[in-house]
């Protein structure tokens, strides 16, 4: 049954490779059920409601993506779209989480019209070949920065970012805090680099489950102590199962009244939310998309009408369950790297998401020094696409150099293609290669410059 649902053998994997990478994709994005409750709370919304809301809606989400596309993506709640929900909207502006929660409905209804329209697939096949792969090259810059920072091997520092300090931990007394955490991941990295080269099965999710284990033996010899208040937790889970909170105090939880009455303040929320949204989740796609070879030869990925309509329908759901934007996470390139082809590893995701609201205890002590180093060895096979950029056609090499440097530098994947089509417009307009622009590429500039003045 699962061979011709998913067409297994047609995308050269199988059954157990497919379950596999689902896990591994859930163990590096399950840190999304502990982080959305911790910044969507800043807006008064309740917490356990929020982490059920979250793993239902991943889940949902995870399973449209199957059904719809046959696809690996995994979706959860979007970083960065969660934080502009909780510090912007309700916290900056003022607005009430009711109203952030109608924008993020609104944006899932856009976005199911522009998807069955195609305008979000005439959006992805409009952006040239050299951006597409320096599209996949920023994300895995960006990821390895994430798997630095969260592994604390890369910290703030009055350069704004710096090493770990080795001699400092060991005066002010951290060592047997992040000194440990640095340490495992780099650990961690290393190992799952062995195993690789090695050609072991499951490598990037043995590397997670042996750095887990052995934090736990650390903790348990007592040197690594566990310091809360500084954001190293305990690695040992306290219980295993518990069960779910209700979903009541924020489901269907909209205000349509201020959408109406303040119809201009709604629609500066609603187009930051729309505008983030759509370029994140492409660029996600490019790049986990040209890291697993499912582009054809004309640059095109089939079924991206199904990708992007499950994203949609995620958002929507998401937002009636009570959380922040759905979306395509780049994680997912953790389970497409150990092999995930089809929808059964999306499946195998969204499963484990709802098995998480049962065994939320374990899952969520897990810690980001033992996840970290998935996250930094999926940067580096993703880097490797950047042989296929023609370096010596500079109108192309230099705005794929701008994609890539600003995704990670400016730490967004959506300015990264922001900059990178601006640049490529301007640089072909200005060598007289204007015939190689689609009109697309000449609107899509123009939003891109506009938003920067108008959001």
């Amino acid at each position: 049954m699962l061979e011709n649902f998913f067409k297994l053998k047609k995308n050269g994997t199988s059954v157990r490779t497919e379950l596999v990478a689902g896990l591994t994709t859930f163990m590096t994005m399950v840190y999304i059920l502990a982080l959305n409750p911790t910044i969507l709370s800043a807006s008064g919304m309740d917490k356990g409601s929020i982490l059920t809301a979250t793993a239902v809606a991943s889940a949902i989400a995870c399973f449209a993506m199957a059904l719809l596309s046959n696809k690996p993506f995994a979706l959860s709640a979007g970083l960065g779209l969660n934080a502009y929900f909780a510090y912007t909207v309700c916290g900056q502006m003022g607005f009430s989480w009711q109203v952030a929660l109608t924008a993020v409905l609104v944006e899932g209804l856009i976005f199911i019209v522009l998807s069955v329209t195609n305008v979000r697939e005439a959006i992805f096949n409009a952006i040239p070949a050299s951006l597409k792969t320096a599209v996949g090259v920023g994300i895995g810059f960006f990821i390895t920065f994430i798997g630095l920072q969260n592994a604390g091997i890369i910290v703030d520092s009055p350069t704004l970012v710096g090493l770990f300090n080795l001699k400092a931990a060991l005066v002010s007394g951290t060592i047997h805090t992040q000194g440990v955490a640095v340490m495992l991941a780099l650990f961690g990295t290393l190992m799952i680099a062995y195993m690789f080269i090695k050609g072991i099965k499951g490598y990037m999710l043995w590397g997670i489950l042996i750095t887990w284990g052995l934090g736990m033996v650390l903790q348990l010899i007592g040197f690594y102590v566990p310091n809360p208040k500084a954001g190293f937790y305990s690695v040992i889970p306290s219980a295993v199962f518990s069960m779910p909170s209700s979903m009541a105090s924020t489901m269907f939880q909209f205000d349509f009244n201020f959408m109406v009455s303040h119809i201009g303040d709604f629609i500066v929320i609603l187009f930051a939310f729309l505008f983030v949204d759509i370029f994140d989740t492409i660029g996600t796609v490019i790049g986990c998309a040209e890291k697993s070879g499912m582009l054809d030869e004309h640059g095109k990925l089939p079924e991206i009408k199904g990708i992007l309509l499950a994203d949609a329908v995620g958002t929507t759901i998401g937002a009636c369950l009570g959380t922040s934007t759905i979306t395509t996470f780049v994680e997912s390139s953790s389970g497409i790297s150990e092999g995930g082809r089809t929808g059964l590893t999306a499946v195998t995701t969204g499963v484990l998401f709802l098995l998480a609201l049962f065994f939320s205890p374990l899952f969520l002590t897990i810690p980001s020094f033992a996840t970290a180093p998935a996250l930094m060895f999926v940067g580096f096979l993703m880097m490797q696409q950047v042989t296929n950029i023609n370096w010596q056609d500079l109108t192309k090499a230099i705005p794929a150099f701008v994609t890539i440097t600003m995704m990670g530098f400016a730490y967004s994947i959506s300015d990264g293609i922001a900059f990178g089509f601006i640049t490529y417009t301007i640089l072909h307009l200005c060598t007289g290669k204007k015939n190689e622009l689609s009109p697309l590429m000449y609107v899509l500039s123009v939003v891109f410059i506009l938003k920067y003045f108008l959001v």
